[in-house]
């Protein structure tokens, strides 16, 4: 299961964002640190299910009419303050639960109404585009340091007559998640001189920067939106980077209300149908969080983890079936599963996410949408139906 880390400073939003994209009970409090150890939970990224090709929708329990929802594991840690990297606060627990995660998202306060330090302060007091390159300064530096720490054991390493500095690298960095694939493609972005003795302070923690930009990629998501000065959202739209207008507090007041049947409303739409058994404070409530998705195209966090999975890992979805013509299991269940893939996998990789006994026996596959056998090379495509044919 892929996993997203939420970060930020304390106080901008993130256990907010965490218990509406879980629906998981924690601590949300208007103080620093409220999140000391870290949650861990099971969320969702959405997409448009196959069964739309289909007469009838399909009887998967993650699929509300033709909204397909794929679990990935969403992560919600400490919030992390300046000098992080050097154990400040809670950087040290915040970072290195980091390692494991795939992407992260990081939760900025966009109405300016917390410093630097998490502290509460008056809208629009605070400058939220300095919450932005905090984060990434932060791991980065933190990640220099542990390559700056292990740098002795790639020198030794270096003095082997087969020593390869990729496979060094890639040792090191193991813990971190990075693979070898990604190393060497880091190394051809890096000039550096072959003898490791040789690597100075700069080119290390340069090192380290790629690293984390290839292994960590960053999605802000523009919180508080609802308070938020327009100004200040706009102001962070136009970085060049990737961002998420948000409102955590709306989604989760959103999902509280769908559950209690005031509205209509699935995680990810862009409007929400407010019901009859409303009182006139909730449909007051209601009809601003309306015309604030309105104006920025939803509350944004179901959008957050969509553009973390879809956009930057550049993901897919793909639906393994056992019988082609039904696109359903053995027992007639139809489009059962639904599984995450990086962009350019195949048939055996699907094979192979489903379950490694199946991948070893891999002898061919059919796409159950044209019911035409296709090849082992065929690069996968989002919403692609696949039977796998297999000895086991």
């Amino acid at each position: 299961m892929l996993s997203i880390a939420l970060a930020g400073k304390p106080n901008a939003g993130k256990s907010t964002f965490y218990t509406a994209a879980t629906m998981a009970e924690v601590d949300v409090a208007n103080y620093p640190f409220t999140t000391i150890d870290a949650n861990r939970g099971v969320s969702y990224v959405r997409t448009e299910c196959p069964c739309l090709e289909r007469e009838e929708r399909c009887n998967a329990e993650n699929c509300e009419d033709g909204k397909r929802y794929v679990p990935i594991e969403l992560l919600d840690v400490a919030g992390l303050v300046p000098g992080a990297h050097e154990g400040k606060g809670l950087g040290n627990q915040f970072l290195d639960e980091l390692t494991n995660a795939d992407v992260i998202v990081n939760v900025v306060d966009a109405s300016g109404g917390t410093n630097e330090k998490g502290e509460p302060v008056d809208v629009g007091d605070h400058d939220p585009l300095e919450d932005i390159d905090f984060v990434e300064e932060e791991m980065d530096l933190w990640l220099a340091g542990i390559v700056d720490r292990n740098w002795e054991s790639v020198e030794r390493k270096s003095r082997s007559p087969d020593f390869d500095i990729d496979d060094a690298l890639a040792d090191m960095l193991s813990g971190f998640g990075a693979s070898p694939k990604q190393i060497a493609t880091v190394l051809r972005e890096l000039d550096y001189p072959d003898d490791p003795i040789q690597w100075d302070d700069d080119r290390r923690e340069e090192l380290a920067r790629l690293v984390r930009e290839r292994t960590k990629p960053i999605v802000v998501a523009a919180n508080k939106i609802d308070v938020a000065p327009e100004e200040n959202v706009e102001r962070l739209l136009d970085l060049d980077k990737p961002v998420i207008p948000t409102t955590a507090e709306g989604e989760l007041a959103l999902r509280r209300a769908a559950d209690n049947g005031l509205v209509e409303y699935d995680p990810g739409d862009e409007t929400l149908e407010i019901g009859d058994d409303v009182n006139d404070a909730q449909r007051e409530a209601l009809e601003g969080l309306e015309d604030t998705m309105a104006e920025w195209g939803g509350t944004g966090v179901q959008a957050a983890l969509d553009h973390a999975v879809y956009g930057l890992l550049d993901h897919l979805t793909a639906y393994p079936v056992e019988d082609a013509s039904k696109w359903s299991d053995g027992s007639g269940n139809v489009l059962p599963d639904a599984h995450l893939l990086p962009s350019g996998s195949t048939p055996v990789d699907l094979a192979y996410a489903v379950h490694s006994d199946i991948g070893d026996g891999y002898l061919h596959a059919v796409d159950a949408k044209s019911n035409r056998e296709i090849s082992e090379e065929y690069e996968l495509e989002e919403g692609d139906v696949i039977k796998i044919v297999s000895t086991n």
